[in-house]
């Protein structure tokens, strides 16, 4: 029995390495800001933001609450999707600066207490890279003639999905390519999961040139992090091997992969584009984004203006976001991060012309500011931006320019966002000239802005409410008006309850003992904790509120 237990005991402490080998310490306690960088700060006018105008910012940022900053792609582009169509993986583009730019910039974040994570497209290059100019040619025994996959004919087998991903271009080397997403998209070669005999162009993922990219990969992402970048955030990291329909053979690369990161960087961070964190933590990735159930309608293509949960009428429900949710917490605690973002770069913002209530925001940051696992703050949520419906499709970002507009500073011109011609900064602005700015809501106490800052600084004082301490949702999920749920860790014990509805609404939960309920934060003083004496507890909120309170 001793013996039994002393191997376990040693289980245990290697479980906890292993933790803590592939989770960085750094990351119990972060939380992140995204920034579109084209849409933040413009330093030279030219109507484009760059990496010197968002270090001229960095005070403001680290201001908010956050300590790690998530750049979209900085590398050189064509610009055909928002930059995520990268003609090389090795340097900057001029928009935003150079290499030693970024260099700067990370030194001087650092200095300021914050992480640096850039946006690391693994599954995919321009078209108009030499990787790819390069395969076209004829002779299939040059340096890139395998980073990509080609055909002389198109089958009659293939399913409608993967017929959609075939692109005809007429090239020496073939008639066709497999694109990743957009055509000029062609997908790096990691090989088929389950090559078909009769497909030549299937190879399996251990062929000389799935290798090949595999040892690419690895280079780019050595090159930066040697230059002092704290880790990657991996654009549609499930999309790397083909015909692999259970993702085992994708699952295999990232354990791989990981493995080789966390011995080589330890300190660095590797984030999913996956929204399946049960199976991306599998593969050996710290986070990955949760976007499950149907709480918020952000999506590409969703109505905008539509809350779901969070909209004032209260005719949302809670069950599918909840069982989601509470499936992939359940798989992944202890072992990696989800993360719940306020929203990013491809879906639509919290707030819109038709829901700018600072109020109905404030209760929807609560919720997301309190959920476990590593926030995620899209720039501009902060203060309320809105998704702008009608903006022009820039840089093949079709509807999602309406959440890229530049960020608003102050009621200078272009919102201080730069000082060329309106007509020539990178997307148009709100036209709303009541739009939100942070010069307004930083003199503001009862702003958003300000209130976002008191969430994370409470966040920041306890391990409770932060990345790691436990969740429980304890309201009825068949009554979601309001939702209430748990977080506790060390003796510590705090009830978050949010009501997005426009009525006074209450729950009743399970007793949470003799205890003293403080309220902490919320946007409203008339929410109320009763500590019933029959074995429950009621939490009353009125309309549209949110409230935090400390049980002692």
């Amino acid at each position: 029995m001793k013996k039994l237990t002393f191997i376990f005991a040693v289980f245990l402490i290697c479980v906890e390495s292993f933790a803590q080998r592939n989770n960085p310490g750094w990351l119990k306690s972060a939380v992140f800001y995204q920034i579109y960088p084209s849409s933040y700060q413009d330093s030279n006018g030219d109507g484009f933001g760059d990496i010197k105008g968002v270090q001229s910012r960095l005070d403001y940022i680290k201001s908010v609450g956050v300590n790690a900053i998530w750049f979209n792609p900085l590398f050189k582009s064509a610009f055909q999707d928002g930059g995520y169509d990268i003609i090389d993986f090795y340097q900057v583009d001029s928009r935003f600066g150079t290499n030693t730019d970024l260099i700067e910039f990370v030194k001087a974040a650092h200095k300021s207490g914050m992480h640096v994570v850039m946006d690391l497209v693994a599954g995919h290059s321009s078209d108009k890279s030499a990787w790819f100019v390069q395969s076209k040619e004829k002779d299939p025994n040059l340096q890139y003639s395998d980073y990509y996959i080609w055909a002389s004919d198109k089958p009659a087998d293939l399913t409608q999905a993967e017929a959609s991903r075939w692109v005809e271009a007429d090239a020496p080397r073939g008639k066709y390519y497999i694109k990743n997403y957009y055509d000029i998209q062609p997908a790096l070669n990691y090989g088929y999961a389950n090559p078909n005999p009769n497909h030549p162009w299937e190879q399996p993922v251990d062929a000389p040139g799935p290798q090949a990219v595999r040892q690419e990969l690895k280079d780019i992402i050595s090159f930066w992090m040697n230059k002092g970048i704290d880790g990657f955030r991996v654009d549609l990291a499930a999309s790397l091997v083909k015909n692999d329909p259970d993702k085992s053979a994708t699952i295999k690369l990232w354990q791989e992969m990981t493995e080789w990161f966390g011995g080589k960087f330890p300190d660095g961070v590797l984030i999913a584009e996956w929204f399946n964190p049960k199976l991306s933590i599998k593969g050996g990735f710290n986070i990955d984004f949760f976007r499950g159930g149907s709480l918020i309608s952000r999506g590409r293509g969703g109505d905008p203006n539509k809350m779901v949960y969070f909209d004032k009428a209260g005719q949302g429900t809670v069950n599918d976001w909840y069982e989601t949710f509470q499936d992939q917490y359940d798989n992944t605690v202890r072992k990696g991060y989800m993360s719940s973002p306020t929203g990013n770069h491809d879906g639509n913002r919290l707030a819109n012309v038709k829901r700018g209530d600072t109020e109905q925001l404030k209760v929807a940051m609560t919720f997301f500011l309190t959920l476990p696992g590593i926030p995620f703050i899209y720039y501009g949520d902060e203060i309320g931006m809105k998704f702008i419906e009608g903006m022009p499709d820039i840089e093949g970002s079709r509807t999602r320019s309406g959440s890229r507009t530049p960020m608003q500073w102050d009621s200078n011109l272009n919102a201080g966002f730069s000082t060329a011609p309106a007509d020539k900064i990178y997307i148009p602005l709100d036209p709303d000239p009541l739009r939100p700015t942070v010069a307004a809501q930083d003199k503001d106490p009862n702003s958003l802005l300000n209130y976002v800052r008191s969430l994370l600084n409470l966040r920041a004082s306890s391990a409770t409410i932060g990345n790691t301490g436990d969740w429980k949702l304890v309201s009825d999920i068949n009554k979601p008006y309001p939702m209430v749920f748990i977080r506790w860790a060390n003796g510590e014990k705090y009830i978050i309850a949010v009501n997005p509805s426009d009525k006074k609404v209450e729950a009743t939960i399970t007793s949470q003992g003799k205890v003293k309920a403080v309220f902490t934060i919320g946007n409203t003083a008339k929410s109320s904790y009763i500590i019933g004496a029959k074995g429950t507890d009621t939490v009353k909120l009125p309309a549209v509120s949110a409230a935090i309170y400390k049980l002692e």
